[in-house]
């Protein structure tokens, strides 16, 4: 199979496939803690291997990972006060999604997906995204982006089908079920999963307190428990996700089956 991954590319071989106007999903993740069960670099892994499952199916590039993202919230990651989660600020993040595509569309790339990994992401990749289109078009050069959290591509019925016990909501699958059944299937050397804190999920405010009470979050850092996380959850999800990504770029992009 030949290579898709940008930066394992060699300029040469880079510089022919963007010349083809491939459509280039562009990972977005976050360097934060996930409990004492899985690595700090989850985001940035799991958004890499959905960007590059969706590159399979559509015959796309993989662009380079945005491994830091916005600070992580209380109420959706444990909170920037954890250590190990390293965040940046929003005008440092939008200033990155910024230079990132306008760097890429300078090499020539018009079609761009990003696949977004970190639940805080969102508005501010939106911002630095959309900043880079309107200055490309004044410049002339017209440029598309979608802009993709891969959970939003979950269907209810396979979350019926995951979460047989109820689902608390995206926001406090951090470090649960979604995430550990992903990473269990395609970086199992890397989940423990006897480290599991199992517990019921976090009891969070529906506002934001500022300065954060540490208190309010699980000891473990995660928001929900992953004890019922498996490999075969993992799968569902891979292909339900990249499958449904795949489906909405095609549609958007006109490209063929």
């Amino acid at each position: 199979m030949a290579n898709i991954n940008m930066k394992q590319m060699n300029a040469f071989e880079y510089r022919n496939r963007v010349k083809e106007n491939p459509v280039v999903v562009v990972p977005v993740g976050a360097l934060e803690q996930h409990g004492p069960h899985m690595p700090m670099n989850v985001d940035e892994l799991l958004s890499t291997d959905v960007a590059t499952a969706v590159a399979e199916r559509i015959g796309g590039l993989v662009g380079p990972a945005l491994s830091f993202g916005y600070k992580s919230q209380q109420r959706s990651g444990g909170g920037y006060h954890l250590a190990g989660t390293t965040s940046l600020s929003g005008p440092t993040f939008i200033a990155l999604a910024r230079e990132i595509t306008l760097e890429l569309a300078a090499h020539g790339v018009r079609r761009f997906v990003f696949c977004n990994g970190h639940y805080e992401n969102y508005q501010f990749l939106f911002e630095g995204v959309d900043t880079a289109i309107r200055e490309l078009k004044r410049d002339g050069i017209e440029v598309k982006a979608l802009l993709m959290s891969y959970w939003d591509f979950v269907d209810d019925a396979t979350i019926a089908r995951l979460y047989p016990e109820g689902f608390t909501g995206w926001d406090l699958e951090h470090g649960g079920v979604l995430e550990t059944s992903l990473m269990l299937l395609l970086h199992p050397e890397m989940v423990d999963m006897n480290a599991v804190m199992d517990g019921p999920p976090a009891e969070l405010p529906n506002y934001d307190i500022l300065p954060i009470k540490p208190e309010l979050t699980p000891p473990s850092g995660c928001l929900s428990s992953a004890a019922n996380a498996t490999k075969e959850k993992g799968q569902i999800l891979l292909e339900t996700a990249s499958s449904k990504m795949a489906e909405a770029i095609r549609t958007e992009f006109s490209l063929g089956a």
